[in-house]
């Protein structure tokens, strides 16, 4: 998963490793986002009953789940597309680790008008922002529209968007990212309603959980808080520390307030 309207608090702000210098932000996670094991297994084992040819990743990162996809679909041939090259080289390093790199390729480009599909299966995990006009708002009908584009009849859509599980008062929404707004998400039963317009069926409604949250929150920054509290005085730790502060308080700002949904999404006619 990359950064959203919905994730810009959890940016990756990463600082520079070399000379001793702290550890990037999420350093050792295995997945960019609030999600389990378990709930990556189960979503894995739902796309493959579909015999996916193609599987198309938007915002791939280094794409842990399309080589877990392509891991559990054997012949199927996986692309990712991402503007963060080195999430994409740690992707073909982990390929070609897994002996996935013949059935995948990274490209570093944007999402936006792709002209990458259509694939059988479309994953878009927290990176919708891909998808929009880059000088435009976050715009959720957008997203949808060119998720149903870019997907066969008959294949699969995994979504991963934020929305507000209540709606935050103006004091809320303060604490947040900057420049958090109301209209930046959705509540979850509208997301759904803008996906069965356009043109989805919502096969399965998942959200991630509580402990899904603290262990990715906790994890982003554990590498980074360990390196603080070895270093207090080197020449970066001011810098290192003002940023994991503020990205913290982002999180215990949304906390309560933030949903992240999981919609596999099937595509009408």
């Amino acid at each position: 998963m990359t950064e959203t309207p919905a994730t810009d608090a959890m940016a990756a702000d990463t600082a520079d490793d070399s000379a001793g210098g702290p550890p990037p932000f999420g350093a050792g996670l295995t997945f960019h986002g609030p999600l389990s094991e378990a709930r990556a297994d189960a979503m894995i084992a739902r796309l493959a009953a579909a015999s996916p040819a193609t599987v198309l990743d938007i915002g791939c990162g280094w794409g842990e789940l399309l080589l877990r996809v392509l891991a559990a679909v054997p012949g199927a041939k996986g692309l990712g597309i991402d503007i963060n090259g080195a999430d994409l080289a740690l992707g073909r390093q982990l390929a070609v680790e897994r002996r996935l790199s013949e059935r995948v390729e990274y490209v570093e480009e944007s999402g936006h008008g792709t002209t990458r599909g259509p694939a059988d299966t479309v994953l878009c995990l927290g990176s919708g922002q891909a998808l929009c006009d880059p000088d435009g708002p976050y715009d959720l009908v957008t997203i949808l529209r060119e998720l149903r584009r870019l997907v066969r009849p008959g294949g699969r859509v995994l979504l991963g968007e934020g929305f507000w599980q209540r709606i935050p008062t103006d004091a809320e929404l303060a604490r947040l990212w900057p420049g958090a707004r109301v209209e930046d998400h959705t509540t979850l039963d509208v997301l759904v309603d803008l996906a069965i317009e356009a043109g989805f069926r919502p096969a399965w409604i998942e959200t991630a959980s509580p402990e899904e949250w603290e262990a990715f929150e906790s994890g982003y920054r554990q590498a980074t808080e360990l390196w603080l509290a070895a270093h207090p005085e080197h020449p970066l730790a001011a810098e290192t520390r003002a940023r994991v502060d503020r990205q913290r308080g982002h999180w215990l700002g949304y906390r309560d307030l933030l949903g992240i949904a999981y919609l596999t999404l099937v595509p009408v006619g």
